[in-house]
């Protein structure tokens, strides 16, 4: 009989493990997410806005997020049609969402188009729009109305608290098997045209003093708040008591970082109902303040990276500030973004190309809880799924090193790029595959973006993974060998670079590249011995541009 017992209790036991809420789990200095009781990275892509509107449509995407390697497809909820009529809901679209991805194995992100979206409230029900008295506008220093309903009507959120509390409720009780991991409250919150509210209830709101909870914020994190508020705050003599004008200035930034508050107090009230119902990791999506515009100009005081202490302040439920990246400097977003009290996701990304090596550059240089293109049913990229099924190998070993400042990611924009980081008393430097003269293109032009990622598994051992990447090891101070010629020697007439006696110990040698295959629980297996031409005899190790693959290098020093 014991036998039996201690048989069931393992059964329900790992039933229990299986149908576990995702959540987000601190790991060394990271946070990463588990689904299921396991590590998890989103390798995801987001529908357009309207393409979740129907059941035909729904059905007929699916299969497609399957081909594309997809393991989490980031899908709209539309306010407006789940709740056409006050108080009378109908989760048919959301019902059939969860059904297909019970059917596909894929993991789904909601993303909440409530009462703001892109700013606006296009999204929000007939019966409120048209229903001013009771939900009212946001308007302009000129009071010129918008079509934003105002963060400061309660009306609204009452409204809307109860609405959404219906749909996690919901949730709740259909997704059986957790394939919900995440929530987005709202999409793109912010103010345009202003940096504030400027309707008559909130002019007076402005001219109170700043609520003694965002001070003492402010005190008891002066020592790590993001440099633009605390350097706004020094300029204004650290003053704890007064104003808004009074503590941060007279300018759009200090109206913008009163927006940021209330903006943050509305979604909190929505995050904390979440979280009492459903405990599931909740973030929120900002529209960046790129190419130097000012508030209002891009939606003013949405969850900005330098707005961050205002948010957490304001929003404590909220697990995630994401960036929605469609500029040039992704790279640089991404670092504003990663900061230790903000996990870094890519809910919207704009989609192209390049978007599997984007993927390998936010995992491997920013631990990523995850990434999605935009629009992604229109992906017509065969690299998406390359790269997505070479990131999903990697996650049993991406996930133990985690944390542990044993990974780098590298993106090389073009032929003369190259990137170069140091572990101990080695430079690891990543060129472009056309960097080589016999894979040299046409043109620097030509050449598309390339990179990859690496994890360090002990001293001389590595994880190379990616596409259309050069990599070299050498001593720190080594001086390199001179020019090459498309043959793979030295060019004729060429200027030796090492002309100094030898002043090392000992040299840095490849001394195996072996391809291989990851499996679930983290072994390498075998595929096959790169050597000879394939490694310049030696001398680097590298990946096609196309290719996608995982290498396993091992190094040794020889004198």
């Amino acid at each position: 009989m014991r036998f039996y017992i201690l048989l069931f209790a393992l059964i329900f036991s790992a039933l229990s493990a299986s149908a576990e809420k995702a959540k987000l789990q601190r790991v060394g200095n990271s946070q990463q997410l588990y689904v299921d009781g396991r590590p998890f990275i989103v390798l995801g892509g987001e529908l357009s806005n309207s393409s979740a509107t129907n059941v035909a449509d729904i059905d007929a995407v699916f299969p497609k997020l399957k081909e594309m390697g997809l393991n989490t497809v980031l899908v709209p909820v539309y306010w407006e049609l789940i709740e056409p009529e006050q108080d009378k809901f109908d989760f048919s679209l959301v019902d059939r969402v969860i059904s297909k991805s019970n059917d596909y194995n894929i993991k789904i992100i909601f993303l909440w188009f409530g009462i703001w979206k892109n700013s606006m409230s296009c999204y929000a029900p007939a019966w409120m729009k048209t229903d001013m008295l009771h939900y009212t506008r946001a308007c302009t220093s000129t009071e010129k109305p918008l079509d934003i309903i105002s963060a400061f009507s309660e009306n609204a959120l009452a409204a809307e608290d109860k609405s959404f509390g219906n749909f996690i409720s919901h949730i709740k009780q259909v997704d059986t098997r957790n394939n919900v991991i995440m929530i987005q409250i709202e999409n793109e919150i912010g103010m345009l045209e202003d940096a504030r509210d400027h309707s008559n209830m909130v002019n007076e709101i402005f001219a109170q003093n700043v609520p003694t909870e965002l001070t003492s914020y402010l005190t008891k994190n002066k020592s790590t708040l993001h440099p633009y508020l605390a350097n706004k705050w020094e300029s204004n003599g650290y003053k704890t008591d007064g104003t808004w004008s009074e503590i941060f200035g007279n300018d759009i930034y200090t109206d913008e970082i009163f927006m940021a508050y209330y903006y943050a107090l509305y979604v909190e009230k929505l995050a904390k109902t979440a979280k009492f119902q459903y405990n599931i990791p909740l973030f929120v999506n900002a529209a960046l303040n790129s190419r130097d515009r000012q508030p209002g100009e891009y939606p003013s005081a949405g969850p900005l990276a330098h707005l961050i202490d205002i948010w957490q302040c304001a929003a404590p439920s909220i697990d995630i500030l994401a960036p929605d990246i469609y500029d040039d400097g992704f790279e640089s977003w991404l670092k504003q973004y990663h900061l230790p009290n903000n996990p870094l996701f890519v809910p919207e990304m704009k989609l192209a190309d390049d978007n599997g090596i984007k993927a390998f550059f936010a995992i491997g240089e920013h631990e990523a809880v995850g990434v999605s293109p935009f629009a992604i049913e229109q992906n017509q990229n065969k690299n998406l799924k390359l790269a997505y099924d070479k990131i999903n190998e990697l996650i049993p070993l991406l996930s133990k090193w985690y944390g542990r400042n044993a990974l780098h990611g590298f993106m090389l924009q073009n032929a003369s790029d190259s990137k170069t980081f140091t572990d101990n008393d080695m430079n690891i430097t990543v060129s472009h595959i056309n960097s080589l003269p016999w894979f040299a293109a046409d043109s620097a032009a030509a050449a598309p973006i390339t990179g990859g990622l690496s994890i360090r598994l002990a001293s001389d051992e590595y994880i190379i993974a990616g596409s259309g990447i050069v990599v070299n090891f050498d001593k720190v101070g080594e001086k390199k060998a001179g020019q090459l010629g498309v043959d793979g020697f030295a060019l004729q007439n060429g200027t030796p670079t090492d002309t100094e006696k030898w002043g090392y110990n000992d040299r840095i040698g490849i001394l195996s590249v072996d391809e291989i295959n990851v499996t679930s629980n983290g072994s390498m297996t075998y595929l096959r011995r790169l050597n000879g031409d394939e490694t310049h005899q030696g001398r680097h190790v590298r990946i096609a541009e196309g290719d996608y693959k995982i290498l396993h290098v091992k190094l040794y020093r020889y004198k």
